[in-house]
């Protein structure tokens, strides 16, 4: 336990450094490729293209391991009213174009046109980005995802639900523990394993929780219940995630998006 708390302190330093050198390094490629030769030359923007997706999917495990400390504080989320419909709906709208780059549709369902909750929006847009992430590698093209927000007696309940493969029965107990966990499968490619872990983290620095139903062949369905509340503070969506100039859709789906994706057009 005291080995996992040093790591989990030690890990957001790291980050920092790493976040320096990246950016440098990404400073240094735009330069050396910069948009107007990728624009005049397709073949040199594809090969560019897959240097930038490599830069986000780096930031975004950069990211990851920022987390790490949120992960282990036990201090709830600093909150501000803001409007949840409209934050998610601002991020399906971002990511609905990427998903057809798939060939998903991604659709959301809200019949409410507004609502104000006291939320901590940058990790609410955080949330949602890393299950929509996992929703969109995991559904093959033709199927479909969608994002659900309705009310539910005194909570608000978010879900995020796909026609993917479906997660094995074994893998269910686990889902949601981080990998730094004795007994852990080896982290995917392009993951630390700390996705899931970090949504779990954030629906309880809510007062909230997160659950899913699943089974092989059927598809997932993550479900994210929050206090239907306000505080009465200034209403605020800004998000506090850092993204460092770069694309949050494209940060946030960095893993499941084709290099095509990254392509110039969609960096301007």
């Amino acid at each position: 336990m005291e080995q996992s708390q040093d790591l989990s302190a030690l890990l957001p330093n790291i980050a920092n450094q790493m976040r320096g050198l990246l950016s440098s390094l990404h400073l240094a490629a735009a330069q050396a490729i910069p948009a107007q030769a990728r624009e005049q030359d397709p073949a040199l923007d594809a090969k560019a293209a897959v240097l930038d997706q490599s830069f986000y999917r780096l930031l975004r495990l950069v990211n990851s391991l920022s987390s790490a400390e949120y992960l282990a504080a036990a201090q709830p989320a600093a909150l501000r009213d803001a409007d949840l419909v409209k934050l998610i709906g601002e991020v399906c709208e971002s990511a609905g174009d990427l998903a057809e780059m798939l060939g998903i549709h991604l659709k959301f369902i809200c019949a409410m046109e507004r609502r104000i909750c006291a939320v901590h929006a940058g990790t609410m847009e955080q949330l949602l980005y890393h299950l929509l992430s996992n929703a969109l590698k995991f559904t093959p093209a033709g199927g479909t995802v969608t994002v659900e927000l309705k009310k539910s007696g005194e909570t608000l309940r978010l879900t995020v639900s796909d026609t993917g493969c479906g997660i094995p029965p074994e893998r269910m107990a686990h889902l949601f523990d981080g990998c730094f966990q004795p007994g852990h499968p080896t982290p995917a490619p392009y993951g630390l394993g700390l996705g899931l872990p970090l949504c779990r983290a954030i629906a309880e620095k809510h007062g909230g929780s997160i659950t899913v139903e699943s089974a092989p062949g059927k598809g997932s369905r993550f479900m994210v219940t929050l206090p239907d509340r306000q505080l009465g503070s200034q209403l605020s969506d800004i998000p506090s995630v850092y993204n460092g100039g770069f694309s949050r859709p494209l940060l946030g789906l960095a893993d499941a998006l084709p290099s095509d994706a990254f392509a110039v057009r969609n960096l301007e």
